[in-house]
């Protein structure tokens, strides 16, 4: 199993979310999270005076698949997520070593 983590910006959550529903993915859990990488912030004015907002809001999706679908998952999430500009985030694919269900006690992908 794959937990895939996915950090975006947040005007794109909702084609992400329609495109992982699309695609058959079931079940993510969405964080607002807020960093910066290469982007580095912008500046903004708010009365009159200028002021750099170096930590952006980002929207974090996570996703638990089967292996057989993370690769589905990933490139779903690539090409609804990008706008081609700088700070369209970034996606990272860790392993899964056990899952449960805690309603049924099933393990596993059955609990996936």
């Amino acid at each position: 199993m794959k937990k895939i983590e996915a950090i975006i910006q947040p005007f794109k959550f909702e084609d992400v979310k329609s495109a992982l529903t699309a695609a058959g993915i079931e079940g993510m859990t969405i964080t607002e999270v807020k960093g910066f990488g290469r982007q580095k912030g912008h500046k903004e004015i708010y009365r009159g005076s200028e002021y750099t907002v170096d930590v952006l809001p980002k929207v974090k999706v996570e996703v638990v698949s089967t292996d057989d679908k993370a690769e589905l998952v990933v490139s779903t999430i690539m090409q609804s997520a990008k706008t081609g500009k700088i700070g369209d985030g970034k996606v990272f694919v860790f392993s899964v070593e056990e899952a449960y269900r805690i309603r049924t006690e099933e393990s596993n992908e059955k609990a996936v």
